[in-house]
């Protein structure tokens, strides 16, 4: 009963606000409310009527955006997680490494981006670059916390068993790091759209991101509305496979 609520609920939910966001928008209070023209303010009809009428322009865009994100994904997750291994086994380079993984992080993507944009131009490599910049720090530290939470005597049992320093990880350090690794992981995927988006808008040629500028120049409103949808169902079904890969994964909780 509580797998179905957690699936009826939120379902329930969403489709409460559409029909009140239909009502309110096909009545005309959101428009008399914010002293707007009623066609800056579609309906869920108007903007599901959008996606499928520019279904193939949608998809392009979103394939463009998507690919960024995916391709950004497994680039700062497979460096995050290499990282974090490296510095649990190494002292000197947790303490080298780890302050310049904190000053990465502290500037903004608006400021990495057009500089990437200057050196690689307005390909999907800036936007892998982008995203993998923002992945990989929350990967790194869930990471190396779960690392360094590994229970002593475990380790101390190990030892006593002669276990090498590999077998060690791989047996008692590895497993009670994977939940930490899976919370990096599950803020990296709500993240990484984001990020796309910020990339996309500092130099792009194609992407939901250059979609979404066209419309609102030229009052394209559902349809953008339309871009706006597509970005919310990739970021539900990212964290939602990462949490389903958890489950399959972490089978022990």
């Amino acid at each position: 009963m509580r797998a179905v609520l957690r699936i009826v609920l939120p379902v329930a939910l969403i489709a409460a606000l559409i029909g009140l966001w239909q009502i309110a928008a096909s009545t005309g209070w959101i428009a008399e409310a914010l002293n707007l023209e009623p066609f800056l303010v579609p309906s869920p009809a108007e903007v599901g009527d959008a996606i499928w009428h520019n279904r193939t322009l949608l998809w392009e865009n979103t394939w463009v955006t998507l690919r960024e994100i995916l391709i950004g994904l497994l680039a700062g997750i497979v460096v995050g997680l290499a990282l974090a291994v490296a510095m649990r086994f190494s002292r000197i380079l947790r303490d080298a490494v780890f302050p310049l993984t904190v000053a990465i992080q502290s500037v903004p993507v608006v400021v990495i981006a057009p500089i990437l944009v200057v050196w690689f131009g307005y390909g999907i490599t800036v936007k892998v670059i982008v995203v993998a910049l923002a992945v990989f720090f929350p990967i790194v530290v869930n990471t190396l916390d779960g690392l360094r939470s590994v229970d002593p005597e475990a380790v101390k049992m190990m030892r006593t068993l002669d276990a090498s320093r590999w077998a060690i990880f791989r047996r008692v350090e590895a497993p009670t790091a994977l939940p930490a690794f899976f919370s990096g992981a599950k803020v990296a995927v709500a993240v990484a759209p984001i990020v796309a988006l910020f990339a996309e808008l500092a130099g792009s040629s194609s992407g939901l991101m250059r979609l979404i500028i066209q419309d609102n120049a030229n009052l394209e409103i559902a349809r953008m509305f339309g871009s706006v949808v597509i970005l919310a169902v990739i970021g539900v079904l990212l964290v939602g496979l990462t949490a389903l890969a958890q489950r399959l994964v972490i089978t022990w909780r």
